[in-house]
């Protein structure tokens, strides 16, 4: 479960107030609004790459709001996917469980299990050099996933995508969530994005959000095995 309470952020001329909203363990979160809106904001204070002025953060029951990033048990997908250009695929599934010293066997293990869940098996020798945008989006995704995070934050992973592609990872992206039962919260600009993936809309301007609606019936809470 992701819950946000009234949360406040100031960053330059920009204010991020009152911010208040529930995503059930298992559901998805989308956030839209327009450019400038506070999206970004909202999921760097989740992740920890913003601090807030005041407000809570709460991750499965727990309060990170002063908690460090690597201690939050999120996973996290950029939009240009942050891929490393000297590693290849099989080490950016393994990245985070080495860092967190993950016997070797185990590493492989889940090497396997997410390369062959993303349909990137044949691609786990190869460099980020070359890889099409939606091959990126998978090994960034698989490397979020890696380590089982409890909550999985995305911002606008497709954006960069034809139609076709970004279509095919949308019907990926709500596989993977439906498999793993990952908490999300993704933002996007793309309605389509939306309808596909979200369970619950919110829709943020001007540091506030104005639209909450849910887009599927509420799921039962799950336990997530990412």
């Amino acid at each position: 479960m992701i819950q946000l309470q009234n949360i406040c952020i100031r960053a330059g001329e920009f204010q991020l107030t009152d911010v208040s909203f529930s995503i059930p363990s298992g559901g998805c979160g989308v956030l839209m609004g327009r450019t400038g809106s506070g999206k970004t904001t909202i999921l760097e204070s989740i992740i920890g790459l913003r601090r807030c002025s005041s407000g809570s953060i709460r991750i499965c029951g727990t309060d990170v709001t002063r908690l460090n990033p690597a201690l939050r048990g999120i996973g996290y997908v950029p939009q240009d996917g942050a891929l490393f250009s000297k590693m290849n695929v099989r080490d950016h599934l393994a990245f985070a469980l080495l860092v967190r010293r993950t016997p070797k066997k185990q590493i492989a293990e889940r090497v396997d299990e997410l390369s062959t869940l993303l349909g990137i098996t044949h691609l786990l020798d190869r460099t980020p050099r070359g890889l099409s945008g939606g091959e990126a989006q998978r090994v960034a995704l698989g490397r979020a996933l890696s380590f089982r995070p409890k909550v999985l934050c995305l911002d606008e992973p497709l954006s960069a995508l034809d139609s076709e592609t970004r279509h095919e990872m949308c019907e990926l992206l709500d596989s993977v969530r439906q498999q793993t039962h990952v908490t999300t919260l993704y933002v996007t600009h793309n309605p389509q994005e939306a309808e596909i993936l979200g369970d619950h809309l919110l829709r943020i301007d001007g540091g506030r959000i104005v639209e909450e609606k849910w887009l599927k019936p509420a799921q039962a809470e799950v336990n997530p095995r990412a």
